[in-house]
């Protein structure tokens, strides 16, 4: 087999932009995800029927059916049965800001009843109303917790934003299948792939395991 490295380095613009492109799409659906998921974790939380089942129901589909099929289905079925469309990227952004907001909202809700209800009592006692309980009380301490789990759902996110490269945004993964259509070159084009993941997840890693060794809970 002959490797010719050459169409890497030619097209190193492009693999740039699809890496920068990976990066804005995993930034944003976190930047949504997080009050997304604190707003579902919030209204399955709530005594209200009308506002926990319907948070139930979101969170349930989209923890139970698979990321691809829901940007398969945002961006073919939103526009025939609904007339709603996006662009490639906005419609990859939707899909995969509603799957985060999903699993963040089971980690906010469980971050949320590990705190002791004695915490809870004390705050009313002391005539706290409970939107006070929960925002000084519950929230911080809450938030504190999760914050290990968030940090890998954020490396989770990063290498799913994978997946809308079937409906033609030009991340990473785009680019280079492109790339290796084009010119034919599986081998190189598939490997500088895997070498700029690699190169960008990597730190992330060590960074998630440093946060959970900070913060991980031990009581």
């Amino acid at each position: 087999m002959t490797l010719d490295w050459s169409v890497v380095w030619d097209n190193r613009a492009q693999f740039v932009q699809g890496a920068v492109m990976t990066v804005q799409l995993a930034v944003l659906t976190m930047l949504i995800a997080l009050p997304g998921g604190m707003v579902l974790a919030l209204m399955r939380l709530s005594r209200f029927r009308l506002l926990e089942r319907p948070a139930t129901f979101f969170v349930e589909f989209f923890r139970c059916t698979p990321l691809i099929l829901q940007v398969y289905w945002a961006f073919y079925v939103l526009p025939a049965e609904f007339g709603v469309q996006f662009s490639e990227f906005s419609t990859g952004l939707i899909a995969l800001s509603m799957n985060v907001s999903a699993y963040n909202s089971e980690s906010f809700r469980a971050g949320i009843n590990s705190i002791r209800k004695g915490q809870l009592e004390a705050g009313r006692a002391l005539g706290m109303a409970p939107w006070q309980v929960m925002r000084k009380i519950v929230l911080p301490q809450a938030v504190r917790r999760i914050i290990p789990v968030m940090a890998n759902t954020w490396v989770s996110l990063f290498k799913d934003t994978s997946l809308v490269s079937v409906i033609a945004v030009a991340e990473l993964s785009y680019v280079s299948m492109q790339l290796r259509s084009q010119t034919f070159r599986v081998f190189e084009t598939l490997t500088a792939m895997a070498v700029i993941y690699w190169c960008m997840g990597y730190p992330q890693a060590k960074l998630t395991d440093w946060i959970n060794r900070k913060y991980r809970v031990t009581e």
